[in-house]
């Protein structure tokens, strides 16, 4: 027979000092997202200010006029400087301008190296026709047993594909780290070796971000209904 007291004592509300605790890390959980994403923003901003507005004239700057400096505006006049440049670098004179640009800094060791680099990289990155990333995968890496997320960046071309000792088509994979996904490694794999995954490239990189704390949901396949249970075997009786 069950003690009654016992029973009232399981089932009592929580304290004062519980639920105070609870709701102190509920108002952690929706304040730090947003403070975390404010700051974030708000840092970028002055990022832009203090990087573009040395190089803007005194005339054009908002504070001349109005009398306090607007946070923010930096970022306004780089938006605008650039699609001006790009405006002009579609033009038969920016054309013009830019492969003149370029035959000076050939001429050039080091500012050279730099030069082609940042172009590949930014054409690579910000060119609309092509893609950073086709798709997030699984690899077996630093060895075998062990796995990570990657991004499948392209198809091997070239010295690289022709020199792997492999019979099937080898793939780019590159491989980010933990909680900064702009460093990883470049990694080439054989086909057969890269599992591709169903979750997006945004999802894998929460993943990444996250240190594997931020889960995207997984799609698996609908469970196979409960077998009803055979009757038990009277003759075995």
């Amino acid at each position: 027979m069950n003690d009654p007291l016992q029973d009232t004592s399981s089932h009592q509300r929580p304290g004062v000092f519980a639920r105070l605790r609870s709701s102190f890390l509920t108002g952690i959980v929706v304040i730090l997202p947003v403070s975390l994403t404010l700051w974030l923003f708000w840092t970028v901003l002055g990022w832009f200010d203090g990087f573009v507005l040395p190089l803007v004239p005194e005339r054009f700057k908002p504070e001349q006029y109005i009398g306090i400096n607007l946070r923010g505006v930096g970022i306004i006049f780089f938006l605008v400087f650039t699609i001006l440049v790009g405006w002009l670098a579609k033009g038969l004179i920016g054309r013009s301008l830019i492969r003149y640009v370029e035959s000076v800094v050939d001429r050039m060791p080091f500012i050279r190296s730099v030069y082609s680099g940042a172009k590949q990289i930014a054409e690579t990155v910000f060119a609309q026709q092509d893609r950073s990333f086709d798709q997030a995968c699984m690899v077996e890496y630093p060895r075998k047993g062990i796995w990570a997320v990657g991004f499948i960046s392209t198809e091997a071309k070239g010295e690289i594909d022709s020199r792997a000792q492999t019979g099937s088509r080898l793939l780019s994979v590159f491989v980010p780290t933990t909680p900064n996904p702009t460093s990883g490694f470049l990694l080439f794999f054989p086909e057969e070796d890269v599992i591709p995954l169903d979750m997006s490239i945004e999802d894998a990189a929460k993943l990444v971000i996250s240190a594997g704390l931020v889960y995207p949901p997984h799609k698996g396949v609908t469970p196979l209904p409960d077998q009803p249970e055979s009757a038990p075997d009277h003759a075995a009786q």
